[in-house]
């Protein structure tokens, strides 16, 4: 057994410890980097780790973490997107063109690992949360890491969240995903007719989720998600299957399927502060509702949050009365939560509505993409560190 002295010395201290070392909480620690704070990551998996999702990014969240893009694409596939085909599964498609690049296919595996690598921060990979305690004004960590403040940023089922809002777990919307990501051969990929430029996307009859196919150069992404679905795997199945029988996939799929399942940002809240106490990403709930794309807001609260506890460091105040502001900045930037828009179109002419909708140029362009998509109304997010009131948005 180990003394009380001994014991002391083995727990590690820091300011900031952020459980979740994806986008949302590499971001925090990255946007923290210049704040004179020690700033300490924690994950339960070792990077780089699979991440289940289709997988872009949008040059407004380049913009707001300084990426050189360049530099980032010369090792890692970086696909630009210049265009998207869309449809209701099984029905005629509608493709729009950009003139310029409106997002980049990036794989999970890697973007992470690249955020995770250039933040800055200490890193304990490998390492689940078992156990948070509070010790005086203090948070303990699997009785070895003592802390500050605390950042949950450890997805749907973080623990941060799951310890400290245990009955929290059925507000929202829940979207249920299954996704394969692959290396096919270039013969093969040059067969199909899913073009890099142009990823597919295809609406469910009622509009509850949608599936996808994502060339990104040699590697290709195909998924299903859907709001509150139990038989995704059937669904996913059935797609690959649609895929093929259509010649847009000629090769092989493999079996090895990846789910996961996140809530969006709509329905009852999840307290996003507590005491010391800050949740970002997943763990906050914050995917789009209309897409349930989850990077950007995940880096954009990370950043935010990054703000709000540089701000609230200079002042040795982390109480909940102070991390309001985070709570603030959420809403301004994500808007107030709504109740949940995702019903079932029951009756056949809704439906027949929904059809004419998605096969309207017009509307494909400049509600599903540029609005619900790719969100080209919302303007980077800038952070002026240390100051929870100076945020700036520029294109």
């Amino acid at each position: 057994m180990l003394s009380a002295t001994t014991a002391e010395h083995s727990v590690r201290s820091c300011d900031v410890l952020v459980v979740g070392a994806g986008p949302a909480g590499s971001s925090c620690a990255w946007a923290l980097r210049d704040s004179g704070l020690d700033v300490l990551l924690i994950d339960r998996c070792e990077f780089p780790r699979h991440k289940t999702c289709a997988g872009w990014i949008t040059p407004p969240v380049a913009t707001a973490l300084s990426l050189d893009l360049e530099d980032y694409g010369r090792t890692r596939t970086l696909q630009p997107i210049t265009g998207f085909r869309t449809s209701i599964l099984g029905e005629r498609d509608v493709e729009t063109r950009y003139d310029s690049v409106v997002s980049f296919g990036i794989r999970r595996c890697e973007f992470d690992e690249y955020l995770l690598r250039r933040c800055g921060a200490s890193a304990l990979e490998g390492q689940p949360v078992d156990s948070i305690e509070r010790v005086g004004t203090e948070w303990l960590i699997n009785g070895a890491l003592r802390t500050q403040m605390l950042v949950g940023a450890g997805g749907t089922h973080c623990p941060v969240a799951r310890l400290l809002f245990p009955d929290d777990d059925v507000k929202g919307s829940l979207v249920t995903a299954q996704e394969v990501e692959f290396e096919a051969p270039s013969a093969d990929l040059e067969q199909g007719t899913v073009r890099g430029d142009t990823p597919e996307l295809f609406f469910c009859d009622d509009l509850t989720g949608y599936a996808w196919c994502f060339r990104k150069g040699s590697f290709l992404n195909i998924g299903v998600g859907r709001v509150n679905a139990h038989d995704i795997p059937q669904q996913m199945t059935d797609f690959c299957r649609f895929l093929q029988d259509t010649g847009r996939v000629c090769t092989s799929i493999p079996d090895r399927r990846h789910g996961h399942s996140y809530r969006l940002h709509e329905g009852l809240p999840r307290p996003l502060t507590h005491d010391s106490v800050l949740l970002i990403g997943d763990a906050a709930g914050l995917a789009y509702p209309q897409s349930g794309e989850g990077i950007q807001p995940a880096i954009e609260s990370g950043l935010l949050a990054a703000a709000v506890i540089a701000a609230c460091a200079e002042r040795s105040d982390f109480s909940l009365a102070a991390l309001a502001a985070y709570e603030h900045q959420i809403e301004r930037r994500f808007g107030p939560r709504r109740h949940p828009s995702h019903l079932p179109l029951s009756t056949s002419w809704l439906r027949r509505a929904a059809a004419c909708l998605l096969t309207n140029h017009w509307f494909s362009r400049h509600v599903i993409l540029d609005r619900w998509f790719l969100h080209r109304d919302l303007a980077a997010l800038m952070i002026v560190q240390r100051d929870t009131h100076q945020t700036r948005e520029s294109r």
